[in-house]
């Protein structure tokens, strides 16, 4: 299990501007690796109403149990990562049975009533390369029949990052556009 404070910067793109900043980065396909996260919430949308999200997280053979919630000092989010088995995750996303462990224990504290549905998946090949003290994270998703293109830039720093990630979308004269995370656009998509 580990915490972490998460600060990102994300921008949706064209699927032009997404391959000329392959081109400008020099991405390959062979950079990108699949990763495909499932989405959980509550009946009455309890984690939604928290700004919270809850995923399921298959890279590779290897899974993961993340919480997202509002960090304390209102900047970024803290996240709390579980590694899960196979079975744990199957048993999640079929079953509705959350792996015990720290993330269950966060859930606990919030509200221990809460009762998980899987309610989808969104499918994503991943590049990433180091960027002035951050990562950006060049990403194609597929979801719910539609495709869409992101730049995500992850820092430690808030106002460098912020700075960094406007200069570096006004040098390749990208449109600045108020970007939801993942897990919303889903949302929008089910009407949720």
């Amino acid at each position: 299990m580990s915490e972490q404070k998460e600060i990102e910067f994300k921008n949706l793109l064209t699927e032009s501007e997404f391959i000329r900043l392959l081109t400008t980065f020099n991405i390959h396909e062979t950079d990108f690796h699949q990763q495909t996260n499932y989405y959980f919430e509550t009946e009455n949308f309890s984690l939604k109403a928290l700004q919270m999200a809850l995923r399921v997280r298959q890279k590779n053979d290897q899974y993961e149990l993340t919480l997202k919630q509002p960090a304390l000092d209102q900047i970024g989010l803290l996240e709390t990562n579980q590694p899960i088995t196979s079975e744990q995750a199957m048993s999640f996303i079929n079953h509705c049975e959350v792996p015990s462990g720290e993330v269950a224990g966060k859930l606990q504290t919030i509200s221990p009533s809460m009762n998980f549905t899987c309610f989808g998946k969104l499918d994503t090949e991943r590049a990433e390369i180091e960027y002035q003290n951050g990562i950006l994270v060049f990403d194609k998703s597929r979801y719910l029949n539609s495709e869409d293109f992101e730049l995500e830039y992850e820092v430690s720093d808030f106002d460098k990052g912020k700075a960094t990630f406007e200069a570096l979308l006004d040098t390749l004269q990208i449109p600045s556009r108020k970007t939801k995370n993942k897990v919303q656009r889903l949302s929008e998509r089910l009407n949720m």
